[in-house]
């Protein structure tokens, strides 16, 4: 393994090693006051797509190696729009799953709380593959269910909100399911949602007007990614998703048939897959929600350039004439 040797370098000398590359910097205390506020590592991070390449053929494949230096006419301006674009971004995305996550415990909650008030606690409320322990000598676990309880026990130790307060002091700690998800994150819920029973996680997914389980229990994991990757303000707009949400069956959800008519893995893996979930669950929880019609109008705004067009977060060509993002 390499050892790191590169140097620290001054704000000047970053300013100085990027102009080197043939990046225009422009005057030079906008510069610096740029580069002090978002960060080297930040900076060159979004001007990666700005970068030249090489291409080479090697064993009958297509190599293509990205080099240090910019394509001409790559500026600093460049950087600070796209950073700009991709901030708005995050919060818009951050503002419909909010409203998705605060559906879900509503709907989880409903549904579960009608087999018992405490009906988390009950593995015969679960799967068995949620709530069989991992017996693997080579590395024994309590099953997921104990493990979730755990998580979701330290949560409500270490929250101050006066109703948790209030069964903490009156119901020995014991909160009934309804209550339990005011305090529950996306990923709790998540986790917990796909441990439930088929019919009722197929109850829940048709809330949102979702047909399957697995089809709801992986956006939810897909949406619990993309809200980390945006609460962490990191990189979203051409970001290759890890956790990329399926695909639903084409002719199962009309509004997002357009979405399997790509197979490249920009369009699989790019963020645009998780902006037309996000829009789909949203039109299910409110049909006049404006959250659309907002994304429309950002991405409109898409500072395209040499380098980058709305492809590079998996946009489709005609996306803004499809029934998902019309009023």
């Amino acid at each position: 393994m390499a050892e790191y040797t590169k140097p620290w370098l001054s704000i000047d000398a970053q300013i100085d090693q990027v102009a080197a590359r043939g990046l225009t910097v422009g005057e030079r205390t906008h510069a610096t006051y740029t580069v002090r506020g978002i960060g080297y590592y930040r900076l060159t991070g979004y001007l990666y797509p700005f970068r030249e390449s090489e291409t080479s053929e090697a064993d009958g494949r297509i190599c293509v190696r990205v080099l240090d230096s910019y394509q001409p006419g790559t500026t600093l301006r460049h950087a600070e729009e796209i950073i700009s674009f991709d901030r708005r971004l995050r919060m818009l995305v951050m503002d419909g799953i909010e409203r998705i996550e605060i559906a879900t415990r509503m709907h989880m909650g409903y549904v579960l709380g009608r087999r018992s008030p405490f009906a988390y606690e009950d593995p015969r409320s679960f799967t068995d593959a949620f709530t069989t322990p991992c017996t693997d000598a080579r590395n024994p676990a309590a099953s997921k269910h104990v493990q979730w309880l755990q998580q979701v026990n330290a949560r409500k130790a270490k929250s101050d909100e006066q109703f948790v307060a209030h069964f903490r002091e009156c119901y020995d700690d014991r909160m009934p399911i309804w209550a339990l998800t005011e305090v529950l994150e996306l990923g709790h819920l998540s986790t917990l949602y796909r441990g439930m029973l088929q019919p009722d996680a197929e109850e829940v997914a048709a809330a949102f007007d979702v047909p399957t389980k697995k089809l709801m229990s992986s956006w939810l994991a897909s949406l619990n990614y993309v809200r980390n990757v945006s609460a962490h303000h990191a990189r979203l707009f051409n970001r290759k998703l890890q956790n990329a949400p399926k695909r639903p069956r084409k002719g199962s959800i009309s509004d997002l048939d357009h979405l399997s008519d790509q197979s490249n893995p920009k369009p699989e893996f790019g963020t645009y897959n998780a902006l037309a979930v996000i829009a789909y669950l949203l039109r299910g929880i409110d049909p006049a929600c404006d959250w659309a019609p907002r994304m429309t109008e950002l991405l409109h705004e898409f500072p395209t350039s040499h380098a980058l067009t709305l492809h590079s977060i998996g946009v489709p060509d005609g996306w803004d004439e499809l029934p998902l993002w019309k009023p």
